[in-house]
């Protein structure tokens, strides 16, 4: 039986709230980003209590109706330094940093660098950045990385959502987005080199078409979930090193078609792109409603509790707090901590050295893409968690049902066009 208690509560004010929370992997500090504009505001959540620190406002206008990539293009990507208390921030406005001192502007970036996502690398040498600044095209072809010792800026991988690093360490999961399919590249990363870079590893998940936010590790690294896409309210999670999908459902009512009705459309904007977390109860998924609950999900069992926390207030973003407490906002700018009680809860060493086992065998049963390999995908060895296919399989196959993935269906219309052309 798991129990949920209140430890603190926070208002945010006004007629704020918050559309993602992002917790800083060790220390008790969580990044809100405003549900409103393009601001992100800091929360210290030691000791049983909520207050706030300070902001970083950006001079871009408030959102309004703007819904799905509209509003994604003009959120704020963030990112914590894996150790300092240092919040790295990028809009419109370019390139912001956060400490307790205050906001200020990284040394030797340039004004006009902006980037949709951002990450640290493992060891906080380096901060990435995605899609390059200087790809006057505007796309994605490649990202940035910049070394935060020399203040130089090299070339990266390409990714495009956000950077999960797994507990275990050395191993990092993003996203390559396309919309016919996304893949999750998972990549090595050495510490200690510098500046620190991903190098791709040849094992990968597809999923099908895009629109999914940042992959999620467990605690103990034994599961990885995935929320998205741009069509529906889907939840996937994998285990972890076997990529075996556990779990595959849609939050309310799945995409009737185009056109969209409404109805769909108001149930799109109600579900929070950013309700799952993994807390300190290993193989239990978290997911906040639109109700104000928050279901628990036995990953195992397949069985789920639901447990109230804000009656009548939609909960509009949650995460786990570096140590294992559940932290969830509410649309009428709640802020509340909750501790999970349960006799079935993991210790910090036992759960570390299960992820540390988690990604060395994962680490060993795949290969980095070669260097020289120009094209990522004919290296890549891919599974949608239930079936899996090497590169020549897929530019071969020409038979796919209704039922198979629309990525899938897409490969093998491709495929048979030029055999039915003849």
């Amino acid at each position: 039986m798991t129990d949920l208690v209140v430890v603190a509560r926070g208002l945010v004010g006004g007629e704020r709230s918050f559309g993602q929370l992002i917790c800083h992997p060790r220390l008790p500090l969580v990044a809100c980003s405003d549900a409103e504009r393009p601001a992100v505001h800091i929360w210290d959540c030691d000791a049983g209590q909520l207050r706030e620190l300070g902001s970083v406002e950006l001079t871009s206008n408030a959102y309004g109706d703007t819904f799905g990539w509209e509003r994604a293009e003009r959120t704020p990507a963030v990112a914590w330094h894996p150790e300092q208390p240092l919040l790295a921030v990028s809009g419109e406005d370019g390139l912001r940093q956060w400490t307790p001192a205050g906001v200020s502007e990284p040394e030797g970036v340039p004004a006009t660098a902006s980037y949709r996502s951002l990450a640290f690398s493992p060891d906080g040498q380096a901060l990435w950045g995605s899609p390059s600044f200087r790809d006057e095209g505007g796309g994605w072809e490649s990202s940035d990385v910049l070394d935060l010792a020399s203040a130089t800026i090299g070339a990266g991988l390409p990714w495009d959502t956000g950077v999960a690093e797994h507990p275990g360490g050395g191993l990092v999961a993003t996203l390559t987005s396309d919309q016919g399919a996304t893949h999750c590249l998972f990549a090595r990363v050495d510490q200690g080199t510098a500046p620190a870079v991903m190098r791709p590893l040849r094992r990968a998940l597809i999923l099908d078409c895009d629109g999914y936010e940042t992959p999620l590790f467990s605690a103990d690294g034994r599961h990885m979930a995935i929320r998205g896409n741009a069509y529906d309210n889907s939840v996937e999670v994998f285990e972890f090193p076997s990529l075996h999908r556990v779990l595959a459902t849609t939050l309310g009512t799945p995409s009737p078609g185009y056109p969209y009705p409404q109805e769909w459309l108001d149930q799109m904007k109600a579900w929070s792109r950013h309700n799952i977390a993994f807390g300190s109860r290993p193989g239990v998924l978290w997911i906040a409603t639109p109700v104000g609950a928050l279901v628990e999900v036995d990953l195992e069992t397949r069985q789920a509790v639901e447990h109230d926390v804000l009656t009548g207030s939609r909960l509009s973003a949650l995460a786990a707090t570096a140590t294992g407490e559940l932290l969830v906002a509410g649309s009428g700018g709640d802020l509340v901590l909750l501790s999970v009680l349960s006799g079935s809860a993991q210790n910090c060493t036992t759960s570390r050295d299960t992820s540390r086992a988690a990604a060395a065998a994962f680490l060993e049963a795949t290969a980095e893409v070669p260097d020289d390999g120009d094209n990522l995908e004919t290296h890549l060895v891919l599974t949608d968690g239930t079936r899996t296919w090497e590169a020549d399989d897929l530019a071969t196959t020409t038979a796919a049902g209704f039922t198979d993935p629309t990525w899938l269906q897409l490969q093998a219309a491709i495929n048979a066009a030029p055999a039915q052309s003849e």
